[in-house]
């Protein structure tokens, strides 16, 4: 009896061993998965204007009549983050609180001006019911094409000189947060960094 206790008991501790093991194997196999998956970042879809190159400057009037100036160097040396967005886009719901935080949080400093177009009424129940009247938003179709913005939500990053620093299709917050990586790795797109990095 005694006997049979002691091998069971030994058999058990085997098994709790090769099931470790088993586990120990498998992170190190998902850990080797992670590293050859590559971040994706904002789809960059053919644009008018590439990066690297002036942003459109526009003299544009906000959803509550006050002016706003998009584009050119900055006076203040902050960047500006166009966020392209429409009331009926659930994804561009979703980013909101993302893009606000990327505007509290990024030094050097960056101001967010929400970009879309249509009826005005809509808007202004929109900005009331997201609470986001704290943010510039315009309601321009002129601003819209001359970035080329076919879907939504797509972002702009302006940078303090006035160049688009980034941009592209943002359905994620890594695609958001990839726009700033870009410009601080000196690309178009995460996606540039990592071909000129895996040559």
């Amino acid at each position: 009896m005694i006997d049979a206790l002691a091998v069971s008991n030994i058999v058990l501790w085997l098994l709790v061993i090769g099931l470790a093991l088993t586990v120990l194997a498998l992170t190190r196999q998902i850990g080797l998965l992670h590293e050859r998956i590559s971040p994706i970042g904002a789809l960059s879809p053919r644009a008018n204007v590439e990066v690297g190159e002036k942003a459109p400057e526009l003299a544009l009037i906000d959803i509550h009549g006050f002016p706003l100036q998009v584009g050119g160097a900055s006076k203040d040396g902050s960047r500006t983050l166009l966020f392209f967005l429409s009331p009926t886009c659930p994804v561009c719901e979703t980013l909101l609180p993302t893009v606000e935080r990327v505007a509290r949080t990024e030094v050097p400093r960056v101001r967010v001006v929400l970009a879309s177009d249509g009826a005005p009424e809509e808007h202004l129940a929109f900005v009331s019911d997201k609470r986001i009247a704290h943010l510039p938003y315009v309601l321009s179709a002129p601003l819209g094409m001359a970035y080329g913005v076919a879907k939504l939500p797509y972002a702009v990053l302006i940078d303090e000189e006035g160049r688009v620093a980034a941009q592209g299709l943002v359905n994620t917050r890594e695609h958001l947060e990839s726009l700033f990586e870009a410009q601080r790795h000196g690309v178009a797109s995460i996606q540039e960094y990592l071909e000129k990095r895996s040559k």
